[in-house]
């Protein structure tokens, strides 16, 4: 990876954690998809995926985010670097942002 995508993906991850601190975000694929569904405030206006989940739950999350009409971005991190760095011990197939202006500070890193 050049030393540019290294850089964005440190802005992307510090980016997230901000969100994380202000409680706008939802972690893990079951309930990204839950909030989906329900609508409403904690809707997810868009889903950042890590790079190493499966074929099965990259299919699962891409088909619900078209759906709801809701921006997926696969991250170049993998699962255990996304949770480090939102202060999560576990490994994270994804995370959801339910902010729209925290959704925007997220995307203009990318």
């Amino acid at each position: 990876m050049s030393d540019q995508g290294v850089k964005n993906s440190e802005k992307i991850l510090l980016s997230l954690g901000l969100c994380v601190r202000a409680r706008k975000v939802i972690f893990g694929v079951p309930m990204i998809c839950e909030a989906m569904r329900k609508g409403g405030a904690q809707r997810p206006r868009a889903v950042f995926e890590a790079n190493d989940t499966s074929e099965n739950t990259h299919k699962r999350i891409a088909d619900k985010c078209k759906f709801y009409n809701i921006s997926l971005y696969r991250l170049s991190v993998d699962g255990v670097t996304l949770a480090g760095a939102l202060g999560k011990s576990a490994s994270l197939a994804a995370v959801a942002v339910t902010d729209e202006k925290m959704c925007a500070m997220v995307e203009k890193n990318i």
